[in-house]
């Protein structure tokens, strides 16, 4: 963790097996196998949490995980992994961020990275008893701070009310009695050992510092057949990263789930297999490549900012005289929380899952990128008509997006893919050129908007219903609070601004019934477009008619040769 609470990490010794998701799964198959159903203190998850001498990394964790066994435990003999397997636990049971490079973590089936430590303390949290747990009785006799323990609701949630559009006044005081925040005397286990004291520890260090916490950073493996190394896009990124939060997500959801189900539970094995397959139980809606959406459902800004700062001020009130949080009142610890909690939200939970070039094995830009200036005031929609039929996995989404950008550089000689950004039905968004560079998907438009695809045709059909609310609804609104998109931009089909059918007759009446569609339609041939010059800066090949000029403000058209 950070500051007083880091673990004396060093980078572990590699193990023989690549670091993949099958091969956590395979683990916990194994001690499954040898682990007798009857010792409920030696769940296969505990056993990997003690792996490498791991231990939690403070007083609430210990508390919290009080169940979890010493690594030293002569009763953990007889249960051993095979050596590979071992070493792949004891590389994965620790996770941190150390020059650039990031630990304990997997690559999974669906294109994720995934932090292993966060996932397993959800598991075993669950497995534990899930629920709200009170702190022991000589904790509580520790003042929390000098100041008085009882104070206003509106001056403990400074602000809340911009973590989430869905919460209300009412809402946030209907978790505090009486509209009072006393001094917590309990804590939501799940929550706080898998995200809340994180979130919380995170941007108190970033307070402290003045500085960003760096949230939700990627990376970069060094080979996807077989990935040995995770190398992070930012090198100063915090420990909060994209493999964190999936992580803890994914902890989140399944250790919920587990606390729901009878007994006698499924083996953890199967529940992951599912999970990172096809749909727990078959739902193809409860699996990895929807967590986002599945989190966001699973607990509202209010109640995860108030656990966020129960998680603060129990650990204060546990760990007394570590620095971070001495001195540190209520009001100051709910503004982390707050902070926290916004930033959590809007930036994770609120935008989609981009995965990354590397991520689906882009080959290099040819040339030198043009940077486009943000942010733009347009959204161009497209399908790929080729490859035609929707992309359902990482594996076909990511061999259609490397097809892709062959035929882009290869046959019709462009620097790169063209668009901006591909969405699958897999529940990912792939990146093209991306939010900062000149794309080549709508000729003469292209520095002025971004042009997202989707995979498929859809000329008499429609994509799925998640892909088409990450177009209409969650990649603007990310993009306008990233500050790359205007709040009153336009969205048009790509034919209606070159001669072609794109995006499909099907998509593009759809379209027309979302918000933000602008209904132009410009003249053409079969020569391409034919009017009037708009004005003395525009190319008379790409001159559109004054009706368009009004409308688009089309003076910079035809102005950068990347439009061309």
């Amino acid at each position: 963790m950070l500051g007083c609470w880091a673990d004396t990490f060093s980078p572990p010794a590699a193990s023989s097996l690549p670091l993949v998701m099958d091969s956590i799964i395979q683990a916990l198959a194994e001690l499954e196998r040898k682990v007798p159903v009857t010792e409920a203190s030696s769940t296969a998850s505990a056993r990997i949490l003690s792996a490498n001498h791991f231990s939690p990394h403070n007083s609430l964790h210990q508390y919290l995980l009080r169940k979890a066994p010493s690594h030293n435990t002569a009763e953990s003999e007889p249960h051993s992994l095979s050596p590979e397997l071992q070493a792949l636990i004891s590389e994965v049971a620790q996770h941190d961020v150390q020059d650039g490079q990031e630990y304990g973590v997997v690559l999974a089936p669906d294109g994720s990275t995934v932090a292993v430590k966060p996932l397993l303390v959800g598991l075993e949290a669950a497995l534990q008893g899930h629920g709200v747990t009170n702190l022991p009785s000589d904790c509580l006799d520790t003042p929390c701070d000098a100041g008085d323990t009882t104070t206003n609701v509106t001056a403990i949630w400074p602000g809340l009310m911009a973590a989430s559009t869905k919460a209300s006044s009412t809402d946030v005081e209907a978790t505090l009695p009486n509209g009072k925040a006393k001094t917590p005397t309990t804590v939501d286990r799940l929550l706080a050992v898998i995200l809340a004291e994180d979130l919380g520890l995170t941007f108190l260090h970033g307070s402290q510092t003045q500085s960003s916490p760096g949230l939700g950073t990627e990376g970069c493996w060094d080979q996807l057949s077989a990935p040995r190394v995770f190398t992070l896009l930012d090198p100063k990124a915090s420990r909060l990263t994209m493999a964190f939060l999936n992580g803890a997500l994914d902890g989140a959801l399944l250790g919920n789930h587990l606390s729901r189900i009878s007994r006698p539970r499924p083996p953890l094995s199967h529940l992951l297999r599912e999970y990172y397959g096809d749909g727990v139980a078959g739902d193809p809606k409860f699996r990895s490549n929807f967590r986002r959406q599945n989190g966001a459902a699973l607990t509202s800004a209010p109640t995860l900012a108030q656990q966020v700062w129960e998680a603060l001020v129990q650990l204060q009130r546990l760990e007394p005289k570590q620095p971070q949080l001495q001195n540190m009142t209520q009001e100051e610890l709910a503004q982390v929380a707050t902070l926290a909690t916004k930033e959590f939200t809007e930036t994770f939970l609120g935008c989609p899952a981009i995965l990354p070039r590397c991520r689906w094995g882009a080959a290099p830009y040819r040339g030198n990128p043009t940077p486009l200036r943000l942010p733009l005031g347009f959204l161009y929609v497209h399908h790929t008509y080729v490859p035609a039929p929707p992309c359902t996995t990482f594996q076909r989404c990511a061999a259609n997006m490397r097809s892709m950008q062959r035929f882009h550089q290869n046959v019709r000689h462009w620097d790169d893919i063209g668009y901006s950004f591909v969405v699958g039905s897999d529940g990912y968004v792939y990146e093209g050129r991306g939010w900062h560079w000149v794309g080549a998907h709508t000729r003469g438009h292209n520095t002025r908007g971004f042009g997202v695809a989707f995979v498929g045709n859809y000329t008499g059909s429609l994509p799925s219903d998640a892909a088409l609310k990450t177009v209409r609804d969650v990649l603007p609104s990310c993009a306008i609070r990233l500050g790359h998109l205007l709040p009153d931009y336009k969205l048009l089909g790509h034919r209606q601004l070159v001669h072609s059918d794109c995006p499909g007759n099907a998509l593009f009446n759809l379209l027309r019934t979302w918000p933000h569609f602008t209904a132009v339609s410009l003249p053409v041939t079969a020569h391409g477009i034919v009017c009037t010059v708009c004005s003395e800066h525009t190319s008379s090949a790409l001159a559109l008619p004054q009706s368009a000029c009004l409308l688009l403000d089309c003076q910079h058209l035809c102005w950068h040769p990347s439009d061309l």
